[in-house]
């Protein structure tokens, strides 16, 4: 069976069950694990509940499956994941009152919250989910602060429920626009971001927690933030040269407890280490590095450190002094010295070029002195590499047995740039693949010019 035929029996199982996870076995497919492995020729993929329940060679295929879909040689992969993005803040981008990746005017810094802004029908998230990405990391940029505020973890699906975890990080820049935003040094933000810390210790102190002083009993918000009671009270209690809102200190208190991931955009070397040593001052930081341009040159402190990152695969010109040292071997060198790192994908206009992006990776391999990922590295990058540095769950990334139901099935090698996806499913549902893009693709393809608009008959 072809792949058209292969489509053709899908969109039949499909009709069954639209809106439901649909139960399905295919085989003879070339299967993609996502967990660094090679993949699999002569697969099978088996998909329960909305569950993986068999991922590997056909041979092993469970009998209970039942009489598996003929892949036609379809490659199979997990679905991609976008970690850190700005999916579903903007519809346009050059038009401000369509775009919400950032709030330059905004009064609030850690308390922004981008969950309430997302839009799930947003021709980004459409044009995303045809190219294979099913889950995002969406985060607001720092702008009028150096924080961006709380990021939030979403899938792509067709359906207005796209927020799988609100307040799922929080974002601050400590590099060379954050010294612009804290008043034209790197010092200012780093005085300005230690003292967020501390008024943010002050203003939820938790002695179980953070080991300070007994204080009265906490009152809780209704985000389920401790706070000190007496702030509520009186308010007079609170300092007077505080900086921060009462927002953005409670805002900050998870990120202090290591409840709520932190990510750090930066770049130069020298910014690293400064944002590593944060950790001897707050240990419980949680913290993901973002950008990490010059990765390479202090890869073995990151890993000693054991701090995850996100790093541009592409980016070897530097646009900045803090990316100087730029190389498209940062990727592969911080690997080879333990480092835990996935492909940044805030850089990308679209999402859908992370294979793209991941091929390159692979493409080092061959280039002399150059340093590369395998085809299973690099396509973990986009995958289950992301979804782990980001939080979202045992499964998210990988096909094996009990992953989340998130698969792609692609027309040839997804690392290729001719490579296209033919199905998506989220959790075991099949998704629609139409947006404007494809929408104007097939008006124009095949159109005649006797079909033209009246305004082109000269």
């Amino acid at each position: 069976m072809n792949r058209i035929a292969l489509l053709a029996s899908a969109a039949i199982a499909a009709l069954t069950a639209p809106l439901a996870a649909q139960d399905m076995a295919i085989s003879n497919v070339t299967v993609v694990s996502g967990d660094g492995a090679d993949p699999v020729a002569n697969g099978a993929v088996v998909i329960r509940g909305g569950r993986v329940v068999y991922a590997g060679p056909s041979a092993n295929m469970p009998a209970s499956a039942g009489a598996p879909i003929d892949g036609g040689g379809a490659w199979v992969t997990p679905g991609l994941v976008a970690a850190p993005t700005n999916l579903g803040l903007y519809d346009v981008g050059a038009v401000d009152e369509s775009n919400d990746s950032s709030a330059s005017s905004s009064p609030f810094g850690a308390a922004l919250d981008v969950a309430p802004a997302i839009n799930p029908l947003s021709q980004p998230i459409l044009i995303s989910r045809a190219g294979g990405v099913t889950r995002a990391a969406v985060m607001s940029g720092p702008s009028g602060s150096i924080f961006g505020g709380q990021g939030a973890l979403i899938d792509t699906g067709a359906d207005p429920q796209a927020i799988r975890k609100a307040r799922a990080f929080q974002v601050v820049a400590l590099g060379e626009s954050a010294g612009r935003i804290a008043g034209g040094s790197r010092a200012s933000a780093h005085a300005l971001f230690r003292n967020a810390l501390r008024e943010a210790r002050d203003y939820g102190r938790d002695s179980r927690v953070l080991g300070s002083p007994a204080r009265p009993a906490e009152t809780r918000t209704g985000d389920d933030v401790p706070i000190d009671p007496r702030l509520i009270d009186d308010p007079t209690e609170r300092a007077s040269d505080t900086l921060l809102t009462r927002f953005d200190a409670a805002a900050l208190v998870p990120v202090l407890r290591g409840e709520q991931k932190l990510v750090v955009a930066v770049d130069r070397a020298a910014d690293i280490r400064a944002v590593l040593a944060l950790k001897e001052e707050f240990p419980r930081l949680d913290m993901v590095i973002a950008g990490a341009a010059e990765g390479w040159m202090v890869a073995s402190e990151i890993a000693a450190a054991g701090v995850p990152v996100l790093a541009p695969a592409l980016q070897d010109l530097p646009s900045s002094f803090e990316m100087l040292a730029s190389t498209q071997s940062n990727i592969g060198r911080m690997r080879d010295a333990g480092v835990t790192v996935g492909i940044d994908a805030s850089t990308m206009r679209q999402p859908r070029l992370l294979t793209q992006h991941a091929g390159n990776l692979v493409a080092l391999t061959r280039v002399p002195r150059a340093t590369g990922l395998s085809w299973g590295e690099a396509f973990a990058a986009i995958s289950s590499i992301p979804a782990r540095i980001m939080g979202m769950g045992t499964g998210v990334g990988t096909l094996a047995s009990g992953s989340a139901g998130d698969l792609v099935v692609w027309d040839g090698d997804p690392l290729e740039v001719t490579s296209s996806p033919l199905r998506v499913y989220i959790d075991g549902v099949e998704q629609p693949l139409e947006n404007h893009q494809t929408g104007l693709r097939d008006r124009y393809r095949d159109l005649d010019t006797s079909d033209l608009p009246k305004g082109y008959d000269w």
